[in-house]
């Protein structure tokens, strides 16, 4: 009994001291925190979704104190967050809100399968495991690997097999758009009228368009003929306009015999 309550005295003494050196080589060894830094932080939203490129909240308030990078890095705080910092460091905000558009209109109804696909059932893999399991190869795989990644309940998938993006839930944080394997969610502005693309099909063959999607863009051209302001052009057998030239007049729109062109910020929707 005397040897239990020995080990015990020793153990408590044992903690004790422990426990007293290391508050006191905490303290003698500690590095003062930049003020500017903790400024900045209490500045941000707090999601430490990590979409401005850095180790969450922490890590980009770090950059911002050193000058390393802008205040435009926070898509989710916006530009309520961007006007905070600008205050904080005496920088004039400049900055677009954006929000993620599917690029994408096909569908089970407009886009066949290639097969019955028994792989893993993420896009990731089965882009890897077949490139694509719709006959087109540029669509949406469908399995939504999207949804899983959003951090603010802003993407669902539909029946049709097509995310779905909630406009007043998304922050424009851009995850979505890293992990789609087919690069089909991309940033559109929140706030700015003007026409956008809705498809990625690639083929330059109007009949093999059609074949694989029946909602893809033919290439026909007529939203490049019909622009008034000329702003439109075709990148990668996709039309690419330039929002400092749209006027988001819709001739385009009109003109588009498979409706891919859409005006924002109707091109945003559907919403979730």
């Amino acid at each position: 009994m005397n040897i239990i309550i020995l080990t015990a005295v020793f153990a408590a003494a044992l903690a004790f001291t422990l426990g007293t050196a290391l508050g006191f080589f905490r303290e003698f060894f500690a590095v003062a925190e930049d003020p500017l830094k903790g400024k900045i932080r209490d500045a941000l939203p707090g999601a430490n979704c990590g979409a401005c490129g850095y180790p969450g909240c922490d890590g980009y308030a770090a950059a911002l104190a050193e000058g390393q990078t802008g205040i435009g890095g926070c898509t989710v705080g916006g530009k309520e967050t961007a006007n905070k910092l600008s205050a904080i460091l005496g920088i004039s905000a400049n900055v677009v809100p954006v929000v993620a558009v599917l690029a994408c209109r096909g569908s089970r109804e407009h886009t066949p399968n290639r097969g019955d696909y028994r792989g893993l059932l993420t896009c990731r893999g089965a882009k890897l495991a077949s490139g694509s399991t719709k006959l087109c190869a540029w669509g949406c795989l469908g399995f939504g690997d999207c949804v899983a990644i959003c951090r603010f309940e802003a993407l669902s998938m539909d029946k049709d097999g097509l995310p779905r993006i909630n406009r007043d839930k998304c922050t424009g944080c851009k995850l979505c758009m890293t992990e789609c394997p087919q690069g089909l969610l991309q940033e559109a502005p929140r706030d700015r009228k003007g026409a956008l693309a809705l498809c990625s099909n690639r083929n330059p063959v109007k009949a093999l368009v059609k074949k694989t999607c029946e909602a893809g863009c033919i290439k026909c051209g007529l939203c490049v003929k019909s622009c008034p302001k000329l702003c439109i052009t075709i990148e990668n057998g996709i039309p690419k306009i330039d929002y400092t030239l749209c006027v988001s007049c819709g001739v385009c729109v009109s003109k588009c015999p498979t409706k891919v062109l859409a005006l924002l910020p109707t091109a945003l929707l559907p919403t979730a």
